[in-house]
C-alpha cells in the first residue's frame, strides 16, 4: 500500500521558490544594466552629433546644447545636463593643437550613470557601478558667438 505524500510537493516548492525568485530578479537586473548601457551609449552619440554642429550654451541652465541633448536622450535614467559627473562636453583645448573651436577639431561627449541593482542580495554582491560611454567626433560647423 502507498503512503500519502501530500505535503512533499509543497515543501520542495517552498525550498526552491527563493532560489527561483533570485534567478528571475537577477535576469531583470541584468536586463536593466544592458538597457542603461545602451541608453548611455545612445546619449553620448546624440550629444556628440549635436556638438559637432552647434557649440552654443543655453542661458537658462548654462549647459551646452549637446549636454542637454544627451540628457534628453537618456530620459529614463534621469541624467542632469549641468552635472559634469553625468554629462561632460569637452571642446578643443590648447594642448590638442586646437586653441579655438574650429572645423576638424575634436569634441568629446562623456555620459556616465551610476547603476544600482534593485534586488537587495544582488545589489550587495555587485554593488553600485558606473556605466559610461564617450563619443569623440570632429567639429563639422562652427556657430558664430559660440564660447566653449
Amino acid at each position: 500500500m502507498r503512503r500519502r505524500r501530500a505535503g512533499q510537493g509543497l515543501v520542495e516548492f517552498a525550498l526552491l521558490l527563493p532560489v527561483l525568485l533570485l534567478i528571475i530578479m537577477g535576469i531583470i537586473d541584468f536586463g536593466r544594466a544592458i538597457y542603461a548601457f545602451n541608453s548611455v551609449s545612445n546619449a553620448a552619440r546624440e550629444g556628440a552629433r549635436t556638438a559637432i554642429v552647434d557649440q552654443r550654451t543655453r542661458t537658462a541652465t548654462g549647459a551646452y546644447l549637446a549636454a542637454e541633448e544627451a540628457a534628453n536622450q537618456a530620459t529614463a535614467l534621469g541624467l542632469s545636463p549641468t552635472d559634469p559627473a553625468q554629462v561632460l562636453v569637452t571642446f578643443p583645448d590648447p594642448d590638442n593643437n586646437c586653441p579655438t573651436v574650429a572645423i576638424g577639431c575634436l569634441v568629446s561627449v562623456r555620459v556616465q550613470y551610476q547603476f544600482t541593482a534593485i534586488t537587495p542580495i544582488i545589489g550587495r554582491i555587485i554593488g553600485p557601478f558606473t556605466v559610461g560611454s564617450t563619443t569623440v567626433l570632429p567639429i563639422e560647423a562652427t556657430q558664430s558667438g559660440s564660447t566653449p
